[in-house]
């Protein structure tokens, strides 16, 4: 009861907003059908964590997702002992949480996490679909019901931070960007509330600011950045503050590109 009660919490009652841009939704059934692992490459904020919660919500699975990071261990993802009342008490990860209950794990920048701890998932996302639980000696079959979902952002790959071949090789690939204008300014609008010829000012922004890259500037602003400057603008707070604070001081502490980046949202607005 408790375990269910833990998984009801992972669920999506309501159907997320997700604007299909080629044949993910179709390819992430068709994995999820035959029991295949995912792995969703694209930039920050373009959607690849709501593309997860919109497809837990299609499959009418629960959602338990994992923020990768440096001090991420194995034991944080499959469980460990914990004392409790003087005894040694076993407390599933969420993996193993996932695996139990046949619902879906997203591990969200996989490359974050310590080489040693991603390993643990390799006989989860091949044929053997299997989780090894080395401290209680068990060894957990995932039912077919189970899905194993990672990301990352290609921007960021190093000779250090990056998928082994033999992680990446055992998933389905789907590769993200930012959508087309017409398609991000409409998602802006639906997603914030502005005008329609707002949220495409914000675009065209975002656009500029993208081509900031061979400046320094690591990456532009992301359609999540953009919906942030749109909620901003609904709920009163002037465009010029709004770029500001959600956009401008999000992207970077560099004081050039600071400048260059407010001269283009007083070109655009």
């Amino acid at each position: 009861m408790k375990r269910n009660m833990r998984l009801e919490e992972h669920r999506i009652e309501q159907e997320p907003f997700y604007m299909p841009l080629g044949p993910e939704v179709k390819l992430a059934e068709a994995a999820y059908i035959t029991g295949l692992p995912i792995l969703l490459k694209g930039p920050t904020g373009c959607g690849k964590t709501r593309f997860m919660q919109y497809m837990a919500w299609k499959l009418d699975r629960p959602l338990i997702t994992v923020s990768c990071h440096d001090d991420l261990s194995t034991s944080d993802l499959v469980g460990r002992y914990l004392i409790r009342a003087g005894e040694a008490v076993w407390t599933d990860g969420p993996l193993t949480l996932a695996v139990r209950s046949g619902a879906i794990c997203y591990l969200d920048e996989i490359v974050e996490a310590r080489k040693d701890t991603t390993v643990v998932i390799h006989p989860l996302a091949d044929d053997r679909r299997e989780l090894p639980i080395e401290k209680r000696g068990e060894l957990l079959v995932a039912p077919p019901e189970f899905m194993l979902a990672v990301s990352y952002n290609p921007g960021y790959q190093s000779v250090i931070k990056d998928l082994k071949p033999s992680t990446r090789q055992r998933f389905v690939a789907l590769a993200f960007d930012y959508p087309g204008a017409d398609a991000e300014a409409e998602i802006v609008a639906r997603e914030s509330g502005i005008s329609d010829s707002l949220a495409r000012s914000l675009v065209k922004l975002a656009a500029m600011t993208r081509g900031l890259k061979d400046s320094g500037l690591p990456e532009g602003a992301s359609t999540r950045l953009l919906i942030q400057a749109g909620k901003l603008m609904e709920n009163g707070i002037d465009v010029r503050t709004a770029c500001n604070n959600a956009v401008t001081e999000a992207l970077t502490d560099d004081r050039e590109l600071l400048q260059a980046i407010d001269e283009m949202v007083s070109s655009v607005f």
